[in-house]
């Protein structure tokens, strides 16, 4: 199971927040370059990046941060927040990016996700999150009447290589994984999910790891991974164990 560390861009720095309230923002670093590379020397495979401005505003807000982290690490990178046309799509995998992840776009424009799935193939995940089972969008700042589950199954056939799933209610609240709910999910489908949102210590990593063969193959860490809840390099040998 694959750890992703997260890098949350607001203003041009690495923040963290809390149920994705943009005015409840905590600064962990001015230069997310540096977040990265240490982030790199910790071990991990991969980053998960977003862009919070971006995924309000509609179109990519923090793009000079993201091309200093992908010019600071040769880590592969994901990246979502604001990217919801073709054209975007392309530039950031045009630029290193290794998977785009979509979100909003995946509940407006379903056959920009197919489009995409075919045009880059391993390369699109779609960002589920879901505030008491249904779809939020726009940043989170409006929920649709979308269930998960039914926006997952949308794209069983797409050739999407991932779907990341995040419990807003959860996000930067470090009270735990919603487990039964991401391992529902997971086993409902044959895309692979990642888990977001909730991680607080090894014991939330230990739940997760525990339901890996539904078809969990990563989860996302922020907070805890900030402030020293988790120790990355326990967190990695824990993920690695054979299940």
């Amino acid at each position: 199971m694959i750890l992703y560390p997260a890098i949350d861009l607001k203003d041009g720095r690495c923040v963290r927040l809390l149920r994705g309230d943009m005015a409840a923002a905590t600064v962990f670093a001015a230069a997310p370059a540096d977040q990265a590379r240490q982030f790199a020397d910790a071990g991990f495979e991969w980053l998960h990046l977003v862009d919070l401005n971006g995924a309000f505003a509609g179109r990519p807000v923090n793009g000079d941060a993201v091309e200093a982290i992908l010019a600071a690490v040769s880590l592969p990178v994901q990246l979502g927040g604001g990217i919801r046309d073709l054209s975007t799509i392309d530039f950031w995998l045009d630029r290193g990016v290794r998977r785009v992840i979509l979100g909003t776009a995946a509940v407006t424009d379903p056959d920009l996700v197919r489009t995409a799935c075919q045009r880059h193939p391993g390369c699109i995940v779609v960002g589920i999150d879901a505030r008491d089972g249904m779809v939020a969008v726009e940043g989170w700042a409006r929920t649709s009447e979308v269930r998960a589950l039914d926006l997952a199954l949308r794209f069983e056939d797409a050739g999407v290589a991932a779907i990341v799933y995040t419990d807003i209610d959860r996000d930067g609240a470090l009270g735990g994984v919603n487990v039964e709910a991401t391992a529902d999910l997971a086993f409902a489908l044959t895309t692979p999910v990642i888990a977001s949102g909730g991680v607080a210590s090894l014991a939330d990593l230990r739940s997760l790891k525990a339901v890996e063969k539904t078809g969990v193959e990563g989860v996302i860490c922020g907070r805890a991974l900030y402030d020293g809840r988790l120790d990355p390099a326990a967190a990695l040998k824990l993920l690695a164990e054979p299940v």
